[in-house]
């Protein structure tokens, strides 16, 4: 094991060696991947994000992205194109031409190293489109002290301006909420009964200080969520793709079934268009508050109970989704 030397009675300290990505991941598709896709926080901590990354090689026209999730913490969309190599002009192509099919907010690109001209294209493109369009680059690399295992090491090049100062400006005002706080006490305890019950509906074990959970469905544009609103708790399936006629259509043929789906369920749903918002649920409702503590594990139970039987009824329509099976 390297070494630093020290002087009389100062420690000796190991030395962080570099290893070689590839000898890590050998393959970029059936490797590094699918590595990120069962490892999001890797690159959330880099990002700031709190990634739930829901699928693979997602379709894009006759294309397909290496990955595409959420940012939990805002519910925006994010996508990332992968390279286990220096950026080329052939992967920024691609990097636009799916950031364009899909009209995500967050588009990031994974590569060994930046050149300049790349890492200045994603400058530029940050800088010409709106506040509601980001585009970050991400060197990955992979260290080891001594003989210990490798880990992954990831470093932001290139991000929207005042990033930075924005994600520290959002903790420290969520850090401030005493409504947040509960809001991630709360969620602390339902993911943690969701682990005790191998319900594994969500890979995420850290609650946020928001009034919702978002849980991937398997299908890209669909989610479950559990929230408080000002009317109560909220149980529900939510359609999301960018494109309006998809949620559209997948609301239509659910309400084709709403007989079918309501007997499965045990009971009435809510099955709303919010007309001219950028989706559209089939929810169930009750009266509750975050403030009441002393509710907390009957509120916990009640979404559980509820989330079974959504995912139960909603697999005559969309197919078997994750903990539908228990």
């Amino acid at each position: 094991m390297a070494e630093e030397s020290a002087g009389p009675g100062l420690p000796h300290l190991a030395r962080l060696e570099a290893v070689n990505a590839r000898d890590v991941w050998p393959h970029e598709a059936h490797d590094f991947t699918p590595w990120l896709l069962a490892n999001p926080e890797a690159l959330g901590d880099a990002l700031g994000m709190d990634l739930e990354l829901s699928a693979a090689e997602h379709p894009v026209g006759t294309f397909a992205l290496d990955l595409i999730g959420v940012d939990r913490a805002t519910g925006e969309m994010v996508i990332i194109e992968n390279q286990l190599a220096p950026t080329d002009h052939v992967h920024l192509g691609q990097l636009l031409t799916y950031a364009g099919g899909t009209d995500a907010v967050n588009v990031i690109w994974i590569a060994t190293r930046f050149r300049e001209e790349h890492r200045a294209a994603l400058d530029w493109l940050n800088t010409r489109t709106d506040e509601s369009t980001r585009f970050f680059g991400v060197e990955v690399g992979v260290v080891r002290i001594g003989s210990s295992p490798p880990a992954p090491l990831m470093r932001l090049v290139a991000q929207p301006n005042d990033w930075g100062k924005s994600v520290k400006a959002k903790t420290q005002a969520e850090g401030g909420s005493s409504k947040g706080q509960a809001y991630q006490k709360f969620w602390m305890q339902m993911l943690a009964e969701l682990s005790g019950r191998q319900l594994n509906w969500t890979r995420s074990r850290k609650g946020l200080m928001q009034n919702w959970l978002a849980m991937p469905s398997g299908t890209t544009g669909i989610t479950f969520n559990c929230s408080f609103g000002r009317s109560g708790l909220c149980s529900e399936i939510f359609f999301e793709s960018p494109d309006p006629a998809v949620n559209d259509a997948r609301l239509a043929a659910a309400q084709a079934k709403r007989e079918s789906i309501e007997r499965t369920y045990g009971g009435p749903l809510t099955f709303d268009p919010l007309i001219g918002k950028k989706g559209c649920r089939i929810a169930d409702h009750r009266a509750g508050q975050i403030g009441l503590t002393e509710n907390w594990q009957e509120y916990v139970e009640w979404f559980i109970a509820c989330q079974i039987r959504l995912r139960m009824a909603m697999s005559d329509v969309f197919g078997l989704l994750p903990g539908t099976e228990r």
